[in-house]
Formats: structure tokens, sequence, C-alpha cells
């Protein structure tokens, strides 16, 4: 690489392991998608080194090699990246500057710059995918009041506002009644608004694919996801929608990854409207809408992005059940819960008698609405995975005795 050097270099923790390991993969980002990638990691072989805040956090904790630093600081991504096959991301909050430096440096990183962009910034996303012929919904960029109100004089009250970069997981998202609502949110939000009207959604979907450098591809069935707050609670595998739209979501994100040079884990959320398909958001990375996969399909997203990345032959998406689901487990704001006042080691206990439940905690310190481990499900019938996935979930939130 030909990054400057620095005169500050961040702590580097975790044994070597040189001997053995086929291959090192630096990760930017220690949460939960970096923990499941480390576990997919253990199994091939596989060194992955990833950007941490902290010795504590989730990835670091299931044994992956770190730096502890800062995404916003591009010397703790040029000391990441330092002796790593691939760079690659478990989030979207490394600057698209910085990425763009990282190439120049002659990093291998995957995605690269330009295809990371659509998962970091939602309005470019929408700019570049609608100039490229693909569905999204009605769109502006409104940075005044006045440009609110025209749009929702064409589209109607409400409005969906959305910050157009940061926003994750229920956080960014707004629903706007009226001028009164838009004008608080751009007060706060000077450099405006991704605004679109408030669509009727028949439901939500979700394809997952990956594909490698080379161009090989691999698309897993789509999945209906349910949200909560504007937060994916609950994955259904496969969706319930018919063959058609099925083939249609597959096609159309098929189409999407090779136009922008997606490489790893792409995830393309949809909407199904009375007008079709619609494009919602991407993610270059694993997803949450992929967890199933782990217990779900022959390969899981986390190996899948692994071998993505590096360049290896992909796995077989196929998926091994009738029906999956995934719920995820949320930190509660008042009532006990398994990362608050009840006892964690009882409500795992009650969660993992329950026959079939594959239990993922991913040892994060709890809030209220924050992620902190999912469950799935895989059953022959979808009614019998819906129950027993949500009544351990319900038993690791203490929601249920």
């Amino acid at each position: 690489m030909t990054g400057t050097a620095t005169t500050r270099r961040p702590a580097v923790l975790g044994a070597p392991g040189a001997e053995g390991a086929s291959a090192t993969v630096a990760m930017v980002g220690a949460g939960q998608l970096a923990r499941m990638t480390q576990q997919a990691a253990i199994a091939l072989g596989v060194r992955l080194r990833v950007l941490a805040a902290g010795p504590g956090e989730p990835a670091v904790a299931a044994g992956a090699q770190c730096v502890l630093g800062d995404p916003a600081d591009l010397e703790c991504l040029r000391e990441l990246a330092q002796g790593a096959e691939v760079l690659t991301l478990d989030h979207e909050r490394v600057p698209p500057e910085h990425l763009h430096a990282l190439e120049r440096d002659g990093v291998a990183l995957e995605p690269c710059a330009a295809a990371a962009l659509f998962g970091q910034d939602k309005l470019h996303a929408r700019r570049e995918l609608s100039r490229r012929g693909f569905p999204v919904p009605e769109f502006a960029h409104a940075r005044s009041r006045e440009e609110v109100a025209s749009f929702a004089a064409a589209h109607g009250w409400p409005l969906i506002a959305k910050a157009p970069r940061g926003g994750y997981d229920g956080r960014g998202v707004w629903t706007l009644a009226g001028p009164a609502d838009a004008h608080e949110l751009l007060t706060a939000l000077p450099d405006g608004l991704l605004v679109e009207p408030e669509l009727r959604i028949e439901c939500e979907l979700a394809v997952l694919l990956a594909r490698s450098r080379s161009g090989e591809c691999v698309c897993y069935e789509p999945v209906q996801t349910l949200q909560r707050d504007a937060m994916c609670r609950e994955i259904i595998a496969p969706a319930r929608v018919d063959a058609r739209v099925a083939a249609d979501a597959r096609e159309l994100a098929t189409a999407l990854a090779a136009e922008i040079d997606a490489t790893g884990v792409l995830a393309v959320e949809l909407f199904l409207t009375d007008s079709g398909l619609r494009v919602n958001e991407l993610a270059l990375r694993p997803h949450n809408s992929g967890h199933y996969t782990i217990e779900g399909c022959a390969t899981s997203q986390f190996e899948q992005h692994l071998r993505a990345v590096l360049g290896w032959p992909l796995g077989a998406p196929t998926l091994l059940a009738p029906a999956v689901v995934t719920v995820n487990v949320l930190g509660a704001a008042a009532q006990p819960a398994v990362s608050s006042r009840a006892d964690p080691r009882s409500c795992l206990r009650r969660a993992l008698g329950v026959p079939g439940a594959h239990v993922h905690l991913y040892g994060k310190e709890p809030r209220p609405g924050r992620k902190l481990g999912h469950v799935t499900v895989c059953a022959g019938e979808l009614q019998g995975a819906l129950h027993a996935a949500r009544l351990a979930a319900a038993l690791l939130e203490g929601r249920e005795s």
C-alpha cells in the first residue's frame, strides 16, 4: 500500500494467527454482523480482523483480531487493511472519501467505493437507480418548507421523510403529517430530506444475493420482512407471494447488482405495491434480512460474503426447510427483559426449551429497542415456525414467563 505513514498507530489486539489461516479479511466494524462473520471465518480457516471502538465489541468477544479505532479516521482504516487480502464493511459509516482514498492506496476494497455509496447515501441511490431505469418510489430532495409543500401538493400528505445518510434500525425515518413537521426536521437537518409519498404497500420484501468480482452471482429466495417502528422485527422465508412476484424480485435484484458492480453480499429491500415492485434501500454487506440463512440455507450469508470478497466459489443458497422464520430480540423499554431485571440465564434456558429454536445473542449492552439477538426456527409449515420463533423471542425479552 502507498498510504502516508502515521506517528500514531492504533493498537492491534488478538493473536497474530499466521499459521493455518487461508486468508486475512479486514472488516470495518465489530458489531453483530462482524461477530457472525467471525463465526463463519473460523469454519473456513479465515482470519478476520475488525475495526472496533473497544475490546468489548461483539466480534472481538467472539475471537476476531482487532484494530482499535474510529471508522472516520483514515489512518485507522489503513492500519486495519495492512496485510489483508481484502477490506470489507459491516456498516455504512465510513466516509465515502476515505473509501476512495483507500482505493488510491491500492487496497482491495469489496465492495468498491462507488458501489458502497449506494448503501451509504439514500438520495444518491434513488437518483442513480431512477436514472438507470430501476423502479423506485417517487421522491424529491427537499431543502426547504416550500420544496416539501410542493412535493406534498403533487402527492398528498402524509409524506415519508428520510435522512439521506446515517439512518438505520428505525432512525432517520419520519412520517410528516403536515408542514409543521417538515419545518422542525429541516431545522435539524439543514442539508435536506429525501421525501417520498406514503405508499400503499402490500408487503415488504428483501432479496439477498452474493456476487464476486468475477461476476459469479447466487441469489437467495425473496423473504418477507415485517416492520415495527421502522425496524425489521420478523423475517419469513420464503416470502408469501406468488411465484411471478418472487421471480421478478430475483431478476430485479440480480440486474441491480450487476449494474452497480456490487461485490460481497447485497441486500435489496423492496416494496410490493399495487403498481408492482419498488426498490426501497440497499445494503452492501450482510444484512438483518439474511440472518435466517445460518440455519435455514445450505450456505449462510456470512460464509457467502467471505467467499465472495475473496473471489472463492460461491455456495448454494438453497433453503433447507419449507418454512424458516427469524424474529429479532430487542431490548425492552420498561418490562423485565433478557438484558435488564430478569435473570438472563433463566430467560435463555426457557427460550432454549422451545422446540426447534436456534438462539443467537450478540453480547451487546441492552438499550430500549436495540437489537440484542435473534431466534430462527426451521419447520415444515409456516404457522408452527412463526409460533415457536415468536415464543422464544418473547421469552428472551422477558415478555413470557
